[in-house]
Formats: structure tokens, C-alpha cells, sequence
């Protein structure tokens, strides 16, 4: 089972550390830049510019989740979401 998920506005960096985080190996340093995890697998696949005015533009980037039953699937994007959520004020 995979699940391709588009995340916007966090640095690559970021996204790399919150995979090592959740106790994610890194197999790849180049894009798609692959992790193991325990019954988990995902590749952040790409990193793109978007611009939404002609002098703002955020990042989009696009992460592949794997995992062989669902719940598993869910359990890691569940935490990955947490570790991604930006709260404003």
C-alpha cells in the first residue's frame, strides 16, 4: 500500500529530519531520497518552486509513503503529519 502526499511551505531539510526523527534510516542522499523505517518505507520524491503571486512563491514537496497493511501506512503518515503541522497565530 502506498500513499503520495504533497507537503508546502517546509524546508527539504526539515522533512528529511523529522523521517530521522521517527527513527527513519536514510539509504539516499540525492532526490528521491529514500527511508527505511520499522514496516514502513518513503522517498521524498521531488522539490519544486510554486508561485502563488508574481512575487511570492513557496516549496512543494511530494513524499511517498509505503507500508505493507494499512495501519501501518496510517500509523507513519499520522506521525509524520504531527511532526509537520504548523501552527499560526
Amino acid at each position: 500500500m502506498n500513499r503520495i502526499i504533497e507537503f508546502r511551505g517546509i524546508k527539504l531539510s526539515h522533512l528529511v529530519m523529522y523521517f530521522e526523527e521517527l527513527n527513519g534510516i536514510k539509504t539516499s542522499s540525492n532526490l528521491p531520497i529514500k527511508f527505511n523505517g520499522d514496516k514502513w518505507t518513503s522517498e521524498i520524491l521531488e522539490e519544486k518552486e510554486i508561485p502563488l503571486t508574481s512575487v511570492i512563491s513557496v516549496n512543494s514537496v511530494l513524499i511517498k509513503f509505503e507500508a505493507e497493511r494499512i495501519e501501518e501506512l496510517e500509523s507513519i503518515i499520522k506521525n509524520y503529519r504531527y511532526k509537520t503541522t504548523r501552527v499560526g497565530g
